[in-house]
């Protein structure tokens, strides 16, 4: 239940980067970069809803732990995975439907921080986010 809560951006590490490795053009990658994201998580048992909203865009995502579902990234790549909880993370492994290619993606809570962690393509982004 430590997710549970609205959780604002404050800051990203290498995220234009990793935005350029899974193909998004440079004026969405430079958009996104300020995107402004909000995310709110409830958790109950093993069941996830999450809300994201940005100035770009406001989607519901509603998941079960160790079911695959299909998820759209901000830039429209269509993605199946799953999201997995190991110890305090959550781990999740999604596959790109276009290339196959494998997105990976964590989220734990450090100290007061959201710290979420992507990995595609040998390229590591993160994004830290302050409760709301």
């Amino acid at each position: 239940m430590a997710f549970d809560g609205t959780w604002k951006i404050e800051r990203s590490e290498n995220y234009e980067k990793f935005m350029e490795a899974l193909g998004v053009g440079m004026m969405k990658r430079k958009l996104g970069a300020h995107d402004n994201l909000k995310i709110t998580i409830q958790q109950n048992g093993d069941k996830f809803s999450v809300k994201e909203a940005s100035n770009f865009r406001n989607i519901d995502i509603e998941f079960t732990l160790g079911v695959s579902f299909d998820y759209s990234l901000a830039d429209g790549t269509e993605t199946s995975g799953v999201w997995n909880l190991e110890g305090n993370k959550l781990v999740g492994t999604f596959t790109r439907k276009d290339n196959g290619k494998v997105l990976k993606a964590t989220r734990e809570v450090v100290g007061d921080e959201l710290v979420q962690t992507y990995v595609y393509e040998g390229v590591e982004s993160k994004r830290f986010f302050k409760r709301a």
